[in-house]
């Protein structure tokens, strides 16, 4: 199952119980406030209630004896200040009494009767505060006031899409139109990508004269092909070109362990997206969710099924005049289920391919905006040596180029950091620090040797860009080959002289060494694999010609594929596998040959490499061009050494006649001052 636990999917085998949702930091401030209020009221009105009180008689006694003379009676509340005067001791005396509220009014009248009778000169009465019942009016108004404050509060959690009750709410990142700063302009090496979608732009643009046509736009445009191809930054060229709101969200964003959370999201989606329409709706990796209904091993998954029917239900209901795009994105358009890629729903489909040589100097030079090179760097020749790369991969190659040349603190960026990173994104980082002894020096050093001399002799595509045995990534040294041109397509000859150039190594080890090891496995994984593609996939076998056998896509999908018999009988796959080794067998006969017939180049290029560790393209030509003889390297010392005593000689020539000038100059002075 690919359920998610609050934004974290519990990794597959492990025992995941559902843990219930944490509750905001806020709300848990809130139930604390209104705790202590309640402490607060209730220990406040149990004071009031529990304080000591005295009876009326008390009161009564001083006022009905003669023996006390009393002046007045002062009642504020139900608090009682008597004042008399002793007629036994001649003395004024005060006395506070306290009497419950209900005495209040039976006290009122007794003094009131007193007074006319004349035993009492004066009395006052003051209305009480009741201070319970001004709590009681604090305590609901704060109530109210609490409860307005925690709706709003969870109604902005739920706004901002942090809060346990915003779980069905649209997860997607809407950018507005003035904050999508991309355009077609800041996308190459796909021009045919972008002429399909300016048809899209031109929609969101000018309704009206499509629908006066009574043309239909397509609901959904899907944008698959490899990682890095540039899918996403075409979705927001188009909402930028279009200057509508954009809404991003990714497929894995829909599913939860809730259930009815994904179908629960692509309704409010799509609500919003209507609400802000014309809008552009993109859904990043949409196989996540759009997968195959039914598929797998015991059925499949019950809410992302629910969730994409929810989609198909959504992009179907749409109206004429929605003006809502859907763009989706995938590198895997192959297990998508058919009902998502059915015309009215996703029924315009761009293949984005990895961009040709052309597209990649383009690609090169607006990446290279803000980075400053030196004059010497041609993209030309940079986007020839990178084929294969994506929009992403020379991104990140001009990235790696400035962060080498600030690290060898350079003011602008040469061909030396462009060509390291080239091989650092390639290959990974130089292992520098890694000793070397002797013999692993001599046997990478023949071993690369043998790839290079055996490419250069027999192919007419590609050369030599870069030998060394200095160890890179995985791998205890390389030889970097480029096309001399852009190639959409492959001859059974250069197949078979790229299993010979793998084979090279070995070779090489096996006639200057005596002896083979185990350097050469992912080159026999490569033979291997081009021999197997010739047989089965591209009918390129002098036994089975115009034959292929099996799947093109031979990735199975667990439930679509499972339980596949091949398509061959037992004795068509002997037959194969016999093809395969004949072709290697042939191959490797050859590889022998050209390398005994070039073993002085080979030994040359060999000793080069254990003295310097590394030979670039030019001269590797030489040494190639000579032989093998390394005279020529001399002779160019010798000539640097040459250039460099007259390069001293003439600064030692300037320097006396500056030095005579200046003399002269002084003594014309002193002259001019006599």
């Amino acid at each position: 199952m690919e359920n998610k636990n609050l934004g974290k999917e519990p990794n597959e085998g492990e025992n995941s119980e559902f843990k219930p949702p944490r509750i905001p930091g806020g709300l848990i401030f809130y139930a604390v406030i209104i705790v202590l209020i309640i402490i607060l009221s209730y220990t406040v009105l149990r004071t009031n209630n529990t304080t000591k009180r005295e009876n009326l008689s008390d009161l009564y006694e001083y006022i009905n004896d003669e023996s006390y003379d009393v002046e007045s009676v002062i009642i504020n509340g139900n608090t009682v200040q008597l004042t008399y005067t002793d007629a036994k001791y001649n003395d004024k005396l005060t006395i506070t009494r306290k009497i419950p509220m209900v005495s209040v009014d039976r006290l009122l009248e007794k003094l009131e009767e007193e007074k006319q009778a004349g035993h009492i000169e004066y009395y006052d009465y003051t209305e009480p505060v009741d201070i319970s019942t001004i709590v009681n009016i604090i305590i609901c108004i704060g109530s109210c006031v609490l409860v307005f404050l925690i709706f709003k509060s969870i109604a902005k959690q739920s706004k901002d899409n942090n809060s346990v009750f915003s779980f069905g709410n649209n997860r997607a990142k809407l950018t507005k139109p003035n904050q999508m700063k991309i355009r077609f302009t800041d996308v190459a090496g796909c021009d045919e990508e972008k002429e399909e979608l300016a048809e899209v732009v031109d929609f969101l643009k000018n309704p009206a004269k499509y629908h006066e046509l009574g043309a239909k736009i397509p609901k959904g445009v899907i944008l698959y092909g490899a990682a890095g191809t540039g899918k996403t930054l075409l979705a927001k060229a188009v909402a930028g070109e279009a200057g509508v709101p954009f809404f991003y969200i990714s497929g894995s964003d829909f599913v939860e362990m809730l259930v009815g959370v994904g179908s629960s999201r692509v309704r409010s989606l799509f609500a919003d997206a209507k609400k802000a329409s014309p809008s552009v709706v993109f859904i990043d990796e949409i196989d996540a969710v759009g997968r195959k209904r039914g598929a797998g091993l015991g059925g499949g998954n019950d809410e992302r099924e629910q969730t994409l029917n929810q989609i198909l239900v959504e992009m179907d209901g749409f109206n004429d005049n929605t003006n809502v795009i859907v763009i989706a994105a995938t590198n895997r358009v192959d297990i998508l289920d058919p009902a998502l890629l059915r015309a009215g729903r996703f029924d315009r489909k761009v293949m984005v391919m990895p961009p040709d040589a052309n597209g990649r100097e383009a690609v090169l030079k607006i990446h290279a905006r803000g980075k400053k090179f030196t004059d010497e760097v041609d993209f030309h020749e940079l986007a020839l040596s990178t084929v294969g790369f994506t929009g992403a991969d020379l991104e990140n190659l001009l990235n790696e180029s400035a962060l080498l040349a600030a690290r060898r603190n350079k003011k602008k960026i040469t061909p030396l950091e462009v060509n390291d990173a080239m091989f650092r994104v390639m290959m990974g980082p130089e292992k520098t620090s890694k000793k070397l002894t002797d013999k692993s020096k001599k046997l990478t050093a023949y071993h690369e040797a043998g790839h290079a001399i055996v490419l250069r002799a027999l192919s007419e595509t590609e050369k030599v860009d870069r030998v060394t045995i200095i160890p890179a990534g995985s791998a205890g040294g390389f030889t970097a080959y480029k096309p001399k041109e852009d190639y959409d397509f492959q001859t059974k000859k250069m197949l078979l002289t790229s299993i010979k150039v793998s084979l090279g190594g070995r070779a090489a080890e096996e006639i200057f060494l005596g002896e083979i090891s185990t350097g050469a496995m992912s080159d026999l994984q490569h033979c291997n694999r081009v021999a197997t593609n010739m047989i089965k996939r591209f009918g390129l076998s002098d036994k089975f010609p115009n034959l292929v056998f099996g799947d093109d896509n031979e990735e199975v999908f667990i439930g679509s594929s499972f339980g596949q018999v091949q398509s061959y009988s037992d004795k068509t796959a002997y037959e194969i596998d016999e093809e395969i080794k004949n072709i290697i067998d042939n191959c490797y006969k050859e590889t022998l040959e050209v390398l005994r017939t070039k073993s002085s180049t080979v030994e040359g290029l060999a000793t080069r490499l254990m003295d310097v560790l590394k030979v670039d393209g030019p001269e590797f030509e030489k040494i190639y061009e000579n032989n093998g003889d390394l005279s020529f390297l001399n002779e160019k010392s010798a000539a640097s050494e040459e250039v460099t005593a007259v390069d001293e000689g003439i600064a030692e020539a300037e320097a006396v006649i500056n030095s005579d000038d200046n003399k002269s100059e002084s003594e014309a002075d002193s002259k001019s001052e006599e």
